[in-house]
């Protein structure tokens, strides 16, 4: 009997999500209809006519639509890739800094992760872009002529960065910091103590037991929340908009504006991030299993 119920309840399922979709897909025809525009990428191959602030290929406004999203995705990867080493990096450390044994240590960090997290990232952005680099009037920060923080952004080993790149780098690299951090935190505290006694009774410091005895044992512990944060990052990107960067958001938002398009540009600005969260899902993914493998190896 309750066969035959899980069955009935999984069919109604199914049929409401099939005329859910059924309803939307009817609402877009009705709506295309109205607009006279059709269905088409055809406008893909026109001229932009608007230019870039930012552009890793040559570009001008002579340039197809097809193009500046082209110029716009590389404009994403770049920042999201940046920002997720960085992050990385500076994740660990207050990780690290939280479960240290330095009771200032540990206050500092724990103090920048309530903060962190307890602001909106928009706000941070905002902070980061008018107060950090534009409030900077015609002031400049000179670090042995290594690194160089003025209105035109940041100069690093003579790499130049813009103030819309920069603010959003900082921005994206700090908020998700404190995130990562915890993640790092809660893995760590996951091992059992019995192994902090372990390496600690082999005569192991407490910087070489956490390298090579917790932290191994912590990761598999840490990477799926570690996957989430870096999915966040990518989706969190999107807010550049708000700062002027030139990434695939900002520039679909142009073309809508410009064509009213938005339907084609929201399914390409969809499949763009999907394609991407789901290479960092399969890379974190890969990355899981191999850890879990010599987990059961070294067993």
């Amino acid at each position: 009997m309750m066969r035959y119920k899980r069955f009935f309840l999984q069919l109604i399922i199914i049929l409401l999500f099939i005329g859910l979709v059924g309803i939307l897909i009817n609402n877009l025809i009705i709506n295309l209809i109205r607009t006279d525009l059709g269905f088409n990428f055809y406008w893909l191959l026109k001229p932009a006519s608007f230019a870039l602030s930012e552009h890793a290929l040559p570009f001008s406004p002579s340039d197809s639509y097809a193009w500046a999203l082209l110029i716009g995705w590389i404009n994403s990867l770049k920042v999201i890739l940046f920002s997720l080493i960085f992050s990385t990096i500076l994740g660990i450390i207050i990780g690290l800094s939280r479960t240290s044994k330095n009771i200032l240590i540990k206050k500092i960090s724990s103090f920048y992760i309530t903060f962190i997290r307890q602001t909106p990232l928009l706000l941070q952005l905002m902070f980061w872009y008018f107060v950090g680099f534009l409030g900077l009037k015609n002031k400049f920060i000179n670090f042995s002529n290594i690194l160089k923080i003025n209105t035109q952004g940041i100069e690093f080993f003579g790499l130049s960065l813009t103030p819309e790149f920069s603010a959003l780098f900082i921005g994206l690299s700090v908020f998700t910091s404190a995130f990562i951090g915890e993640v790092i935190r809660g893995g760590i505290i996951s091992v059992e103590k019995g192994q902090w006694e372990s390496f600690r009774s082999l005569g192991l410091s407490e910087r070489d037991g956490l390298i090579k005895v917790i932290i191994p044992q912590a990761l598999p512990a840490i990477i799926p929340g570690l996957t989430s944060q870096y999915l966040n990052l990518a989706k969190n990107s999107t807010l550049a908009i708000a700062i002027g960067y030139s990434d695939i958001y900002a520039i679909n938002d142009t073309i809508i504006n410009q064509t009213g398009r938005a339907i084609e540009c929201f399914i390409i600005l969809l499949l763009t991030f999907l394609i991407l969260n789901l290479s960092i899902t399969n890379l974190m993914e890969k990355i899981n299993k191999l850890i879990n493998k010599k987990q059961i190896y070294i067993n």
